[in-house]
């Protein structure tokens, strides 16, 4: 089993930067989730497995407790380590995760477990939980209710070429899981805010099959997602674009 997907390697090392820009963060609504229903505090240590630019790095190291980010694209560490420069970031891989036995509180996986979902991975997330340690999975989901965000799903599909996804659901055959509880889920609406140029075009051309592509390629798919924006009224507009999400949290915890 490669430890890190070509697909997610090639393509967050080109586009690291734009993913920083066009990524969205994660809702406000999730603070006092972690807090108070997950016990993320001051005094326990949590691993952000898959941290990419720290975009769900942020939120856990806003509730005080003590992160270690772990992400194997050297280009999504840079970018990482620029935005949050005291963070623990350590390179790695789920096929090997830079801790010890059953020192973690909490690990998540935020946009990132669908690219190492094996039995492999979860028996090495296992083994650096603390008993009843906590997996939390978390997802940003484009809410493809709104046409317009049908409509960009369907111009990006054709360049898939198998890559792995969360909306294929592949990673939830997982569960139940060998030592971990059932998995628990909430849904938080959620809606990224800012220019059509950040939240649309640089959101898509961040996707790693996206970004893996030939230079002709992106040039043609973005020219694509442009001449959408510019003929949809919601997007071409003056002023802030509202791209809505629906944040989904899947939790569980090792019981033995």
């Amino acid at each position: 089993m490669a430890e890190v997907h070509r697909m997610a390697e090639q393509g967050y090392q080109n586009a690291a930067a734009t993913y920083r820009a066009g990524r969205p963060d994660y809702p406000e609504a999730l603070a006092p989730i972690l807090r108070d229903e997950q016990g993320i505090v001051p005094g326990k240590t949590v691993l952000d497995l898959g941290a990419g630019t720290g975009k769900f790095t942020a939120r856990l190291v806003a509730t005080g407790a003590a992160v270690i980010a772990v992400e194997p694209v050297e280009a999504m560490r840079g970018e990482l380590a620029t935005a949050l420069p005291t963070v623990d970031l350590r390179p790695g891989t789920a096929a090997a995760i830079p801790a010890d036995d059953a020192s973690i509180d909490a690990v998540f996986c935020a946009q990132a477990f669908h690219w190492f979902a094996t039995a492999e991975s979860l028996a090495e997330i296992r083994r650096v939980l603390k008993p009843g340690g906590l997996l939390g999975l978390v997802w940003n989901v484009r809410d493809e209710t709104v046409d317009w965000v049908a409509a960009l799903t369907d111009l990006i599909t054709p360049y898939e070429d198998h890559t792995p996804r969360y909306r294929h659901m592949i990673w939830r055959s997982l569960f139940p899981a060998a030592g971990f509880s059932p998995l628990e889920e909430t849904a938080y609406p959620y809606a990224h805010e800012g220019p059509a140029e950040q939240v649309v075009l640089d959101r898509f051309m961040s996707i790693s099959f996206v970004a893996s592509q030939p230079p002709a390629v992106r040039n043609r798919i973005e020219g694509d997602i442009r001449r959408l924006i510019a003929g949809t009224p919601a997007l071409s507009g003056p002023g802030s674009t509202a791209f809505p999400y629906i944040t989904r949290l899947y939790t569980c915890r090792k019981t033995h």
